[in-house]
């Protein structure tokens, strides 16, 4: 069972994306964005044809990190060890192949301009799955480092991946996958020391053209988040 306790949820639903407030995910919620499995596993699907977020260009069903009274979360990461890990499998992509399956963001304030620290992207290409990490020098760079962490997970595949950001802004992401593992390590811009950051982890596909059935559909069996 995935304790969702500390999140909150967002669904492409109807005009405009819906959140599902911390408690309202805790009192059973499912729809045909979030299904919950047998085996204790959470189900994201996002359709294309899905509602957007403000200021985004794609749809997600994706799950952001809360207090448990469903206050939003933000964090510098001088306060704590910051750790995000999951075991899951993406079962279908869109036709651009691009899924965002983990995320370390920043608040929306000045000098930020709400961007992610880190996506973790799994891409579909060329038959292949590759897990990349789409790394943010610093805060406001609208160019992003593309690192290749593992080049051959396929559909269906069960995988992993650990985030650990440190009080002194080292960065350590590993993959762990049946044929190969991905480790990197980067020490962080010390403007990141400014910016107050949460993490996010679903399925944020990277496309938004085609028919209702053609989408990302990715399966989590654990995910925890945790700062000591």
């Amino acid at each position: 069972m995935i304790d969702l306790t500390t999140w909150n949820l967002t669904v492409p639903a109807y005009d405009s994306a819906t959140l599902i407030s911390t408690e309202r995910l805790n009192n059973g919620y499912e729809s045909q964005y979030f299904r919950r499995n047998d085996d204790g596993s959470i189900t994201f699907w996002v359709p294309v044809t899905g509602s957007v977020t403000e200021d985004a260009r794609y749809p997600r069903t994706e799950l952001r990190e809360t207090q448990a009274d469903g206050t939003l979360s933000y964090w510098y990461h001088s306060s704590s060890d910051s750790y995000l890990s999951a075991v899951l499998s993406v079962e279908q992509v869109p036709s651009e192949g691009k899924i965002i399956i983990g995320q370390i963001h920043s608040k929306d304030e000045p000098g930020s301009q709400n961007d992610p620290l880190l996506k973790l992207q799994y891409h579909y290409l060329r038959g292949k799955g590759r897990i990349e990490a789409l790394l943010r020098k610093r805060p406001g760079d609208t160019e992003v480092e593309n690192i290749l962490l593992v080049d051959d997970v396929p559909l269906g595949q069960r995988f992993g991946y650990d985030f650990r950001l440190t009080p002194t802004g080292k960065l350590g992401i590993v993959i762990t996958s049946p044929d190969d593992d991905g480790n990197h390590y980067r020490e962080l811009s010390g403007y990141w020391s400014l910016q107050q950051l949460y993490f996010k982890a679903g399925a944020y596909i990277q496309d938004n053209y085609g028919p209702s059935n053609e989408g990302g559909r990715v399966t989590f069996y654990w995910l925890n988040g945790l700062h000591r």
